[in-house]
């Protein structure tokens, strides 16, 4: 990947439904929709630094490059 790409990278992608304007119904407006980390490996390497079985249990996977917290779009953020 060069920098250019790197820079573009995202896990949460969006995407805007089609909205004819003969619909009688409002517009969607834009859509979410994550991909999850394993994705983008092509095959897990040797040697992936783990979490600890409890931390492991709590995160849903034992190695933290699979880890991919959810982080809700549609929800305010406080603050800003």
């Amino acid at each position: 990947m060069n920098n250019q790409q790197r820079q573009n990278f995202t896990r949460m992608k969006t995407y805007r439904p089609y909205h004819s304007r003969f619909d009688p119904c409002p517009s969607i407006g834009v859509k979410y929709y994550s991909t999850p980390p394993q994705l983008y490996m092509g095959f897990q390497p040797p040697n992936l630094p783990q979490f600890s079985p409890q931390e492991a249990l709590k995160k849903g996977t034992l190695w933290k490059a699979l880890w991919d917290p959810y982080h809700n779009p549609y929800k305010k953020r406080e603050g800003g």
